[in-house]
């Protein structure tokens, strides 16, 4: 791949009309306003948004690196993802969700591990949670950071915080890229990348500042999203991946989470049991319990 000091990098992100304009602007301002800034900006507009959400598109569209690909219907978040990589121009991408907020030296810290590891296919890193404020931490979602652990936690979890994420582009189209599958798009690609033998990273820092709530958890349970998640598993177990004890133990953690818990009580497990409580936090520190 060469000095990957010299490469520049795109930044991949998808926009649609139910999300938060203020919001929305925030993470693109992180974006922009990194110690390592991107190359471009590729922004994928998911169907009809609100005036307020294209007001703050037109107010960044004079940046030069902002890229706009307005898609005439929405086409959900896994085909948004694709067409988004699909007009990428560089081999390293990052990807950025729509409501999250980048630490300023984010892309610095991928970039310099890109350097340091070429064989690595993809480089995630740890999230802070956030209520109402950024100020406001409320959680740590931890992930394993070597090649060997984050392939044993793929087989029980998604081992990567999707928003966190830079890859190599021509090793994740050599997965088949992001493919629909609901509210599981990026487990799906991992899995895939793990079959064709990528190498993956997670750094210890925390990358991203996540917005949680309520509506958070609604996401993560239901019949719907426990099918999307059961059958993955089977996949798992049909490819050889998992046996057939941990594919039980998966399925039965699953349903009990997410279709016999209300939203209020499986807001409190994930809190309590998924995530690291963070006592203080400012740009160069973390501690937590």
């Amino acid at each position: 791949m060469g000095s990957v000091a010299n490469i520049p990098f795109s930044v991949s992100m998808c926009v649609y009309k139910k999300d938060h304009p203020e919001h929305f602007k925030q993470a693109l301002e992180s974006v922009m306003n990194q110690t390592r800034k991107p190359d471009e900006i590729i922004l994928v507009v998911d169907g009809p948004i609100s005036n307020s959400l294209d007001d703050v598109i037109k107010r960044f569209e004079t940046e030069s690196s902002l890229k706009v690909i307005r898609l005439p219907h929405n086409v959900g978040h896994g085909n948004a993802r694709r067409i988004g990589l699909d007009n990428c121009t560089y081999e390293l991408v990052a990807l950025m969700d729509a409501d999250d907020i980048c630490l300023p030296d984010r892309f610095e810290k991928q970039i310099r591990c890109f350097e340091q590891h070429d064989q690595i296919s993809i480089v995630g890193g740890q999230i802070l949670e956030f209520i109402d404020n950024e100020s406001n931490i409320v959680g740590m979602r931890e992930v394993p950071l070597h090649d060997d652990e984050i392939k044993r936690y793929l087989k029980k979890r998604c081992p990567f915080n999707q928003m966190t994420v830079m890859f190599k582009l021509s090793e994740v189209q050599r997965a088949g890229g992001y493919r629909d599958w609901y509210q599981n798009e990026d487990y799906y690609l991992w899995i895939r990348m793990y079959q064709g033998g990528a190498e993956f990273m997670n750094l210890e820092d925390p990358l991203v500042l996540v917005r949680v709530g309520r509506e958070m958890y609604d996401r993560r349970g239901g019949w719907k999203y426990f099918q999307s998640e059961a059958l993955l598993q089977k996949l798992m177990l049909n490819q050889g991946i998992i046996g057939i004890r941990t594919f039980a133990v998966n399925l039965g953690v699953r349903f009990i989470l997410q279709v016999l818990l209300p939203n209020k009580l499986r807001g409190y497990v994930f809190k309590r049991f998924a995530r690291k409580k963070v006592f203080h936090h400012n740009s160069g520190s973390v501690l937590h319990g």
